[in-house]
């Protein structure tokens, strides 16, 4: 639609108008605000800004900014306070400029048809209801189910952002490179904490670590590195993924999360199942296993031993004759007393926050959101492995194998992983494993965009 006087766009008029007005309240808030303040705001702006002009630009700064950005506030082990990073603030801002893009250049689209739109939106649906009513019979408090609930929206809209804007497998490549170049630095980065003789976690965790956190990622990150690994030929990037890979293992191993031992267990059968190289990687099972009583770290040794070896105490639970340390035993019965208690509200549950913290994400899911919340939180997951699984074996690019490879072998890991932790949740995982499911799901519609541009027959619909 046109302007009739001087012929303006419309959507260029409206633009225009919006830049008029937010320049008019980012002067009025900068003539009375701090010095830290008006910086913090003109970096937002430009950030947007950014944003706006290139998509492929706010990517990247999304990608290193899911492990290499500050958190502010404080969260007890028990669960309680708050805590937000700067790539949740830079998230919102990259967002509203894609929306904002998107709504300006109609022609791009908003949320493009896909496989896990329904799934996604049926999970968001139930989340949002049950806190809802979690708020109105006092059971969530206001300001925490609002957020929590907004950083769900937020893995999605990565997701949407990746499937929506990537049209080509060098996009795709630039991404994987940067996701393995964030992993890089961060394992340098849990490597220099090795003298302190602490657990090793991520970057900017404050004066509590999350070590959970950083193992769940590396399982993550070790999925994608071991599946390029033994499916692209090149010898120069196995050179990079194999330094990438070595630099992971022993982060992992030294974060000395037993969750996150247990989940790379599955992701590497996962990978020798699904690999045509499955005598490399068997040959590497077997030496690990042989090597291991004289190369892994006592400590490695003793953190795992220490479940089943902890001295007797009261507290402590048995399975059958075996006694586990106090720390499982915790996890248990909170396990028990959340299952108990989504039987009073087995529906709709208490709403996101409106129960006890709990360190299993499938208990969470069921007394947060009821069976409703449940049953779409497991239809998300078949949806979303059901989808891999199809680009998997539709797929004769050993890149994109590789990719999908990784990714369906990192999901059986963290599935794993969430049996101990609220690992789809986990700000720190979620984002990086989105990113990537955005980049499993488009791979198809590259392909057959590739073949239609190399005269071949295809259409590249995404759904």
């Amino acid at each position: 639609m046109k302007i009739d006087s001087g012929g303006i766009d419309s959507n260029l008029l409206y633009l225009l108008i919006a830049i008029i007005v937010t320049t008019f309240i980012v002067s009025v808030i900068m003539a009375k605000a701090s010095a830290t303040i008006a910086v913090a705001v003109v970096m937002a702006i430009l950030v947007c800004m950014v944003s706006f002009a290139n998509t492929d630009v706010a990517l990247y700064i999304l990608v290193f900014s899911m492990l290499l950005s500050p958190e502010f506030g404080q969260r007890t082990t028990g669960g309680s306070g708050m805590t937000l990073r700067v790539d949740d603030f830079l998230l919102v801002l990259i967002g509203f400029s894609w929306l904002a893009r998107s709504a300006l250049h109609k022609e791009l689209g908003l949320f493009l048809k896909t496989p896990l739109n329904k799934p996604i939106f049926f999970y968001l649906v139930v989340c949002i209801l049950s806190t809802a009513i979690g708020m109105l019979v006092g059971n969530v408090r206001i300001q925490s189910g609002f957020f929590f609930v907004l950083k769900y929206f937020e893995y999605y809209i990565v997701y949407f952002m990746v499937v929506n804007h990537i049209q080509s497998k060098k996009q795709v490549k630039y991404l994987i490179i940067a996701l393995l170049l964030t992993c890089v630095i961060v394992d340098i980065v849990g490597l220099a904490q090795i003298p302190s003789g602490q657990r090793l976690s991520a970057p900017f965790e404050g004066e509590i670590g999350e070590p959970n956190t950083f193992g769940g990622y590396l399982v993550l990150m070790l999925a994608i590195s071991i599946a390029l690994f033994v499916s692209i030929d090149s010898k120069k990037v196995k050179a990079v993924l194999l330094m990438v890979t070595g630099l992971s293992i022993a982060p992992l191993l030294l974060s000395l999360s037993r969750a996150s031992y247990l989940a790379f267990v599955p992701t590497y059968f996962t990978l020798i199942v699904l690999s045509k190289k499955k005598g490399g990687l068997i040959a590497v099972l077997v030496f690990a296993c042989l090597a291991s009583p004289l190369l892994m770290p006592e400590k490695v040794i003793n953190r795992v031993a220490y479940t089943f070896s902890q001295r007797a105490q009261q507290g402590q639970e048995k399975i059958g004759t075996v006694r586990l340390d106090t720390s499982t035993s915790i996890r248990l019965r909170s396990w028990a007393r959340g299952f108990e208690a989504s039987m009073k509200r087995p529906i709709f549950g208490y709403g996101v926050t409106g129960w006890h913290f709990i360190d299993n994400q499938f208990t969470k899911v069921l007394v947060e959101t009821g069976f409703l919340g449940l049953s779409a939180f497991l239809f998300l997951l078949y949806s979303i492995f059901k989808e891999g699984w199809k680009v998997f074996k539709g797929t004769n690019d050993k890149f994109y194998k590789g990719i999908t490879m990784g990714f369906l072998a990192g999901l059986v890991g963290l599935i794993v992983h969430s049996l101990a932790a609220n690992t789809f949740i986990i700000v720190r995982i979620m984002e990086p494993f989105w990113l990537l499911a955005g980049i499993v799901v488009v791979i198809p519609a590259i392909e057959a965009r590739e073949k239609a541009q190399n005269g071949q027959i295809g259409e590249y619909a995404v759904g």
